[in-house]
């Protein structure tokens, strides 16, 4: 665990609570825009010259995934953290009282399955900013509870318990003691909604090989599990930015084979075609694939 710990990102936003605050008064007056030029010309040029394990990261993707040429590669990794630094401007920009523009695909499916009687898996992962979805699409019959990463800090978590509560939107630690989990499977059986990542193992042994950009990556099951022990049905939704005040929400369905028995067959099934649509994703939006670290974790070697 203290090995794994150590290979992936921890997912926790950095700076100080105070730092958060004048970040966020700060957008109350000035334009988005002002506030990216020093993050690109001043921020981003730091952190790839000394966090080296997420520059080296993005760096092999580019060249071992994308098969960019050096040049090229060394463009797409600024440009990545380019789109992460502006990506969690915008969070901080909402939590000022700022406002959004979004195109939605397959908004149908979304609001069909939110008037049905039953519950559903909403599959997120770390590409874009899916934290955006929570304020935008809306579920006014059913609770949606949403798996998130237990350190991040507590200003950051005030102001998402502050705007996503009146959506019917609850948050759920992940918890050491595995305790998460049973509150996510009552939440499918009261018909409520469960959004959990479907790209990050966290450690767990319970785990997948998926194809993804011609290699085998390791997927986390439990989601996929838990979705056909309970035979809801499951989406997954990215939310990708476009412009400054732009953003593109792509819902996607996903069909589960009923002829296979086996939970644990349909379940990898079910893996392994959210493997295929997260490659779709990440190849029209390049820069917008936020895991710094290994994520295939060396299997092509």
């Amino acid at each position: 665990m203290e090995q794994e710990d150590k290979r992936q990102w921890t997912g926790r936003t950095d700076g100080t609570p105070l730092m958060h605050r004048w970040l966020q008064a700060s957008l109350r007056v000035l334009p988005l825009w002002m506030v990216y030029v020093p993050m690109a010309t001043l921020v981003v040029p730091g952190y790839m010259l000394f966090a080296h394990k997420g520059y080296i990261a993005q760096y092999r993707f580019a060249r071992k995934r994308l098969h960019h040429n050096p040049l090229r590669a060394f463009w797409n990794v600024y440009c990545n953290h380019c789109r992460f630094g502006q990506i969690i401007i915008d969070r901080f920009y909402f939590y000022a009282g700022g406002k959004f523009k979004f195109d939605i695909s397959n908004y149908d499916l979304y609001k069909k399955l939110s008037a049905a009687s039953e519950g559903f898996v909403v599959l997120s992962s770390h590409v874009g900013n899916y934290e955006l979805a929570g304020y935008e699409l809306k579920a006014k019959g059913k609770m949606l509870y949403a798996l998130v990463f237990s350190g991040e800090g507590k200003e950051i978590m005030n102001n998402r318990n502050r705007l996503l509560v009146p959506n019917n939107i609850r948050l759920i630690p992940i918890a050491d003691d595995m305790s998460h989990l049973f509150q996510l499977s009552n939440a499918l059986a009261d018909n409520n909604i469960v959004s959990i990542h479907g790209d990050r193992v966290f450690g767990s042994p319970r785990a997948i090989k998926c194809r993804f950009f011609d290699s085998d990556a390791p997927f986390p099951l439990g989601p996929f599990t838990l979705a056909t022990q309970r035979d809801v049905p499951v989406i997954s939704v990215s939310v990708m930015k476009t412009g400054i005040k732009r953003y593109h929400i792509i819902i996607h369905g996903f069909d589960v084979d009923h002829s296979v028995k086996r939970v644990s067959e349909r379940a990898a099934n079910l893996a392994k075609d959210y493997a295929a649509h997260l490659e779709e994703i990440v190849r029209q939006y390049p820069t917008q694939w936020f895991n710094f670290y290994d994520f295939w974790q060396d299997s092509d070697k």
